[in-house]
């Protein structure tokens, strides 16, 4: 599956709310909608400049969301549904964030802190329709031939 246009991102994104994800070390289960909010916003505060890292914070469910199960086999096939929308930066953190066996940079560690400190942050994330813009502006630059939805 390849994700054509923001607005099927944003539909994907949209029915991850009231998905449970229950997180490891005996951890509550998480809303991945709420989760992603938070960890994108988190990465907003951390590196306001950053936005290919804000969005990889925010569609990581989407894999969640297609094909649950194994983490590392769903962000594999997350990131080949985002890599031709929102380039291939945001699809690379959405695939080494889970795989663990891959070495991590500045960008993959900031990543996953703003994942782990969003299961226990209580904030006002805002709403995905704040992101939008930000989606489109990505997805323009990463568009093949400029044709964006």
């Amino acid at each position: 599956m390849e994700l054509r246009t923001v607005e099927e991102l944003m539909d994907l994104l949209y029915a991850c709310r009231g998905t449970r994800d229950v997180r490891g070390r005996g951890g509550a289960p998480d809303d991945a909608h709420d989760h992603a909010l938070r960890t994108a916003a988190l990465l907003r505060r951390g590196r306001p400049a950053d936005k290919e890292l804000q969005v990889a914070g925010l569609v990581r469910p989407v894999g969640r969301l297609l094909w649950p199960g194994e983490p590392a086999v769903r962000a594999d096939r997350a990131a080949d549904a985002i890599r031709t929308l929102l380039g291939e930066r945001v699809a690379g953190l959405v695939l080494r964030h889970a795989r663990y066996d891959l070495p991590a940079d500045d960008d993959l560690l900031a990543l996953r802190a703003a994942d782990e400190e969003a299961r226990t942050a209580c904030f006002d994330a805002g709403v995905l329709e704040d992101w939008r813009t930000v989606l489109e502006l990505l997805a323009a630059r990463n568009s093949r031939l400029g044709m964006v939805d």
